[in-house]
């Protein structure tokens, strides 16, 4: 009679390189959260509570007085409604335009051969070198010179696309399968349909990342409407919340609510589109130009 022998059961060693870099996770995300926590926290809290010490992190209730006059504002204008919808209205417009002009001029630079196209690339690229700050008294007489101050188009203009965006889609598309494409054309589809049946359909994870980065750099936009946006009906939120935040009868609660309600439309984006950030953020570690 055969006997099976019984393999005692090895336990896993966690290593001490492992712990300390479970640590160094654990403590680069407290410290990521702490500010996050502190503002949801706050923004609950009557003023004299947020200024106690030791901080006292569990609101004992719902202050909701803050969130009302960070709608209303000091003066009860209520302007911040309409500096919450400009921030929509641009920073929308910015997004949808970036993604189709990068897509389109990444997907030719990716996979039409023609003369001088890594020059155009390079060139495109250079422009990331220059600093906004280094073109933006320029830009402001250019569009003082074609009368956009207080405009969404001065708002939106210089910012249509970008070159990173076009770094990002041609990077995406570059291992997209060339056969694929012949066989559409074959097929008789024009090269416009190509674009957006086939490969449009196909840049979901590059499409989602890339909106949620030029969502939130418009979203956080302050230099520029600062300087083209004078109107009180045509500023952005962060105007918004550098003026509120600075008028003497300001209290602390009423900052965080306005913190609070600015972080609202990036984080429902954000967990809306994270499944395809995740992905699409893998497009710098695998693709190669």
């Amino acid at each position: 009679m055969s006997t099976i022998a019984i393999q005692p059961r090895t336990s896993r060693m966690i290593s001490p390189v492992t712990i300390l870099i479970y640590l160094i996770l654990l403590g680069a995300l407290i410290f990521t959260l702490i500010p996050i926590v502190f503002m949801f926290s706050a923004s609950m809290m009557p003023s004299k509570d947020i200024l106690k010490m030791p901080f006292r992190w569990i609101p004992r209730g719902f202050h909701w007085q803050n969130f009302a006059k960070a709608v209303a504002g000091n003066d009860g204008s209520y302007i911040f409604i309409r500096n919450f919808m400009n921030s929509m209205i641009v920073s929308g417009i910015v997004t949808l335009t970036t993604v189709i002009l990068s897509a389109i001029t990444g997907y030719g630079l990716a996979k039409f051969r023609f003369k001088g196209r890594n020059f155009v690339f390079l060139a495109i690229m250079a422009t990331m070198m220059i600093p906004f700050e280094a073109i933006m008294i320029p830009l402001y007489m250019v569009a003082t010179k074609f009368h956009l101050q207080n405009s969404y188009g001065g708002l939106t203009l210089p910012f249509l696309v970008n070159a990173f965006g076009v770094f990002m889609m041609r990077q995406y598309l570059l291992p997209f399968p060339d056969e694929f494409l012949d066989a559409t054309r074959i097929d008789g589809a024009g090269e416009l349909g190509i674009f957006w049946y086939v490969v449009l359909p196909n840049c979901a994870p590059a499409i989602a990342t890339l909106s949620i980065l030029t969502f939130r750099s418009q979203w956080d936009n302050l230099l520029w409407p600062l300087l083209i946006a004078q109107s009180e009906k045509m500023k952005t939120l962060p105007l918004y919340i550098v003026k509120f935040s600075a008028e003497k009868y300001t209290n602390e609660g009423a900052m965080m609510a306005v913190a609070v309600l600015a972080s609202i439309p990036m984080l429902i984006l954000f967990f809306t589109m994270s499944k395809y950030f995740v992905s699409g953020s893998a497009v710098f570690n695998s693709r190669k130009g």
